[in-house]
């Protein structure tokens, strides 16, 4: 892997929007592989702030969740009066 593909999964890594799923498509690295490139090239404390982002729920790293969020969010937005 060359550093400029390297730099690219680091940037969307970082990104809350950008699911797993893409970087597999576009790298071919499965989840636990992002996981340990981040762990062995980020500093501890880059990783742990990364890794707390990630299971805190402020990142949408996951496809199924960012289709349960859409999906609950426009269900919300019904409103049926009560009678």
């Amino acid at each position: 892997m060359t550093q400029q593909e390297t730099d690219r999964i680091f940037e969307m890594n970082w990104e809350d929007r950008t699911p797993f799923e893409a970087i597999a498509f576009q790298f071919g690295l499965t989840e636990q592989d992002v996981i340990a490139l981040m762990c062995s090239e980020l500093k501890r404390s880059s990783f742990h702030l990364w890794r707390k982002r990630l299971n805190n729920g402020i990142s949408k790293k996951h496809g199924y969740k960012q289709v349960q969020k859409q999906t609950t969010k426009a269900n919300t937005l019904n409103k049926i009066s009560k009678r």
